[in-house]
């Protein structure tokens, strides 16, 4: 990929001392996104504009799928077309605005991590209404602390292997959601009385819908071994076909939630009926508010990470850092990703934040938010393919889930596995995820660990006070049955 951006006039079109004012020849949509001034072309921002595109939308598929299958505290569940458009309808507005407001080639969806903490730990304390409400309320939070700074306060407060820990983590959990969607991996039906909890498949793989699943994730990390641009929507859309052809001329008894056929329209109006559903305080009826509180503290914690880890890594490929290794505009961009939390739990389509994927665009020579207009009209135009998105099943979705946690998996080679008191709150990080089935205990568990060795070693006071308070209330939630026992709650 092109590591630098040299424009006109010098890196990032910055004037020297001879050099003439920059040029525009591209009138005023050049002048507007610096087009020329960074270095690129209409051309260059078109395609770099689709390849983002194509090797995200994959979320349409996945989104759906993960939110869709599973019920709230009540039993409701999520309708799977109502999903698509909400999905896609975040992600291309929010794209087209950081377009406009951030000129960076960064474009945003529902994020994969959230959506999972959404579906599989917050939905079943409440109902889906007052799940989204809490995303909002994440996203308020999250713009709130851009504008007073503490955004970058608490990214300095958290140890680096911490921060990497919780995205192994979140890509174990996520990678396991895959197996254990598409059958591979089930439970034991008489667990207590079995050496062991689960099991592959019924004991054994069997049927036509998991050999479809086998081949996906084949197909889905051959192509990632073999580095081909958009790998994972490539997966999606072959295995769906292998499906879809299996499903016509063989006896298949079920594929699950989704039985893969072709639709008899494949163009449809979108259904805006999520969109708005949410209730911002209703949470509070539902559970305690120390447990309201640390599941916000962990939404935030999802989508601060992944989103400065992304905004920084892309914008660095790019060459658009300045010579202070700050991303230019970064008050602005930050805010814009907070505003797109906001917007994902208004549409009850989970938190939409920035996306690693934006780095393929880049590749193909983006430098500016011009290319976002073109990710963004991708996704509009997705609005109508409803029919057709949700026709997948969940053995052809399901590879993506196992490909994007490896992918997530690989931040673990930058943990220094030789410091224990690093290592070890960075291992029951990333254990305690999937084996609770649990992002919030995951992290609650490293941070504990983290502020309960460091104090141990003499070490108190290398420990940020922020990380104090919250280890505080992560003991109390891990503590809060014996406690209401003792206070006489229970």
């Amino acid at each position: 990929m092109t590591t630098s951006a040299t424009g006109p006039s010098g890196p990032l079109g910055r004037p020297g001392p001879a050099d003439a004012p920059p040029t525009y020849p591209g009138g005023p949509l050049d002048r507007f996104f610096r087009i020329t001034e960074r270095g690129s072309t209409y051309g260059r921002e078109i395609r770099g504009g689709f390849a983002t595109f194509f090797t995200m939308a994959y979320i349409l598929v996945l989104n759906p799928i993960i939110l869709g299958s599973t019920e709230d505290k009540f039993g409701n569940q999520l309708d799977a077309a109502q999903l698509v458009t909400a999905t896609a309808l975040v992600a291309a507005v929010m794209t087209l605005i950081m377009g406009v407001g951030g000129n960076l080639p960064l474009a945003l969806a529902a994020g994969l991590g959230i959506n999972a903490v959404v579906a599989f730990q917050i939905a079943p304390l409440m109902s889906w209404d007052d799940a989204m409400g809490l995303i909002v309320l994440e996203g308020l939070l999250i713009c709130l602390l851009v504008m007073t700074g503490l955004r970058e306060a608490i990214m300095h407060a958290i140890p680096q292997p911490l921060k990497q820990a919780i995205s192994v983590g979140i890509g174990l959990f996520i990678a396991f959601i895959g197996f254990v969607d598409a059958g591979f991996v089930t439970r034991v039906p008489d667990a207590a009385n079995s050496t062991v909890p689960v099991q592959l498949g019924t004991g054994s793989l069997t049927g036509w819908p998991m050999l479809v699943f086998c081949l996906g994730v084949l197909l889905t990390v051959v192509l990632l071994a073999r580095k081909v641009r958009g790998a994972i929507l490539i997966s999606i859309v072959v295995t769906t076909v292998l499906a879809v052809v299996v499903n016509g001329i063989a006896d298949v008894k079920s594929w699950g939630l989704t039985a893969p056929s072709m639709p008899d329209k494949p163009i449809a109006a979108p259904d805006f009926a999520l969109l708005g559903d949410f209730d911002l305080f209703g949470s509070f009826g539902q559970v305690s508010v120390l447990t309201v509180v640390l599941l916000v503290f962990t939404l935030i914690l999802s989508d601060f990470f992944d989103t400065m880890g992304t905004i920084v890594g892309v914008t660095a490929e790019a060459g658009l850092l300045d010579e202070r290794g700050q991303v230019p505009g970064l008050g602005r961009v930050l805010l814009i990703d907070g505003a797109a939390a906001v917007a994902g739990g208004a549409s009850s389509s989970s938190s939409a934040t920035t996306y690693i994927e934006s780095a393929a665009g880049v590749g193909e020579g983006a430098r500016t938010g011009f290319a976002n207009l073109v990710t963004g009209g991708l996704f509009g135009l997705a609005l109508f393919l409803t029919p057709v998105l949700t026709m997948v099943p969940m053995q052809a979705a399901s590879p993506a889930l196992v490909a994007v946690g490896f992918l997530m998996m690989t931040q673990v080679k930058h943990i220094d596995w030789d410091r224990y008191e690093l290592a070890v709150p960075a291992f029951l990080t990333i254990a305690v995820m999937p084996f609770t089935y649990s992002i919030t205990n995951g992290i609650g568990a490293g941070f504990v660990s983290y502020v309960a060795i460091k104090a141990c070693l003499g070490k108190a006071r290398e420990v940020h006070w922020l990380l104090w308070g919250t280890a505080t209330l992560f003991l109390v939630y891990f503590a809060i049955d014996p406690l209401e026992q003792l206070l006489g709650v229970k």
